[in-house]
């Protein structure tokens, strides 16, 4: 491919996202409302049903209990993507249909297979079915659910085990806060809510991100990888690991009490916890790879320098530069540096998409290739202008 040379003008530059007609973008705004709608309307009658079962002082107390402490784990999750930051709107998406969609269909299917098995056996059964069984599979699922959406639609915005664990942390975290306003809500109305937000909210957290992050790493290597049983097997594979640690966790509260619930926390959600943040840090070093593989280019033609490449390409590198902006050149320079590294590593991971023949519907590589190189010619001359 003959890039574009981002110095001479182009008045018919064209966007990065191609124009498309009135008729269409109103078509997809108003399904946009559509399911926004409904979304929140899933979200009401599962609030609604809890207040029914906790009361309005429980429910509104264990409302604050579950959200209050949802943007600190947010930013913890949102961390990681230190490459190529998410649409805001994905993002929020992902959140929301674990907290409103996935939350409402879980809630739905384990009551309905809980008391079915119930009628059949007796209610302890019946319970136990919906937590180790129903709940795993149906769980996991939901909150997979936009995650494979994501990946066959945003091919632009899911490249790898990164994208996939941050989505599903996002919907794992979504679907924890809903979940929690239920065990906080029934914990308060029996005065135990203390007790259960430290157990809930500080030793496990994260469990629900975890699990679902399985799913993701799935979906992120079968994007990674050119091999076709890879491709197929590997997001089965995440799902099912994802369920059997949802089941496990499950078991160890419903069958172990105390103690087989305190070793099931140290000798498996402990360390599966650990091995998935090393599948982090060796995902986020495969990324700065390919930040470094596909912008080499761009020194030899000039775009960019020896220092801006090496900055790009690791995370200390990114994150000094960002810093020194900020003080040197206070807020403005630190958006625009944020910006330049943001545009840069976008435009790497879009050469790598068009290398393996993955591309965006509705748009033209090479009016993409254009648009990237124009934008950061334009933050490299405001950066070097200062």
């Amino acid at each position: 491919m003959t890039y574009p040379n981002p110095n001479l003008p182009n008045p018919n530059l064209p966007t990065l996202i191609l124009k498309r007609s009135p008729q269409v973008s109103a078509i997809k705004v108003g399904l946009a409302i559509i399911a926004i709608l409904i979304s929140l309307i899933l979200g009401l009658l599962v609030l609604l049903v809890i207040g029914i079962e906790t009361g309005p002082v429980a429910l509104i107390l264990g409302l604050l209990a579950a959200t209050i402490p949802v943007p600190i784990y947010v930013v913890l999750v949102l961390w990681i993507d230190r490459y190529e930051g998410e649409p805001l709107w994905m993002l929020t998406t992902a959140f929301f249909w674990g907290a409103l969609v996935a939350a409402f269909f879980a809630f739905l299917v384990n009551t309905i297979t809980g008391l079915a098995v119930g009628a059949l056996t007796d209610a302890a059964v019946g319970d136990a079915f919906s937590s180790v069984i129903s709940a795993p599979i149906v769980e996991e699922i939901g909150k997979g659910l936009i995650l494979v959406i994501f990946f066959f639609w945003k091919k632009d915005e899911f490249d790898g085990v990164v994208d996939g664990i941050v989505y599903a942390s996002m919907a794992g975290l979504g679907f924890a806060m809903t979940e929690n306003i239920l065990y906080y809500g029934q914990a308060a109305s029996s005065g135990m809510l203390t007790a259960t937000v430290i157990v809930r909210g500080f030793f496990a957290p994260f469990s629900h991100p975890l699990f679902t992050s399985l799913t993701g790493i799935g979906l992120g290597l079968a994007r990674q990888s050119r091999n076709a049983v890879v491709k197929v097997m590997m997001p089965a594979v995440g799902l099912v690991m994802a369920i059997f640690m949802h089941s496990v966790w499950n078991a160890s509260a419903v069958f172990g009490g105390g103690l087989a619930f305190v070793l099931t926390y140290i000798v498996v959600m402990v360390p599966a916890f650990l091995i998935v943040i090393v599948v982090v840090v060796l995902a986020l070093r495969r990324e700065g790879q390919v930040v470094r593989e596909f912008l080499i280019s761009d020194i030899e033609r000039g775009l960019l320098t020896h220092e801006e490449f090496e900055q790009l390409g690791s995370i200390g590198g990114r994150m000094g530069s960002s810093f020194n902006a900020l003080s040197r050149r206070g807020m403005r320079g630190w958006r625009t540096r944020r910006r330049f590294n943001q545009l840069a590593s976008e435009l790497a991971f879009h050469r790598s998409r068009v290398s393996r023949g993955i591309k965006s519907r509705n748009q033209d590589p090479q009016a993409q290739e254009a648009a990237y190189l124009h934008a950061l010619h334009d933050l490299i001359s405001e950066l070097r202008a200062r």
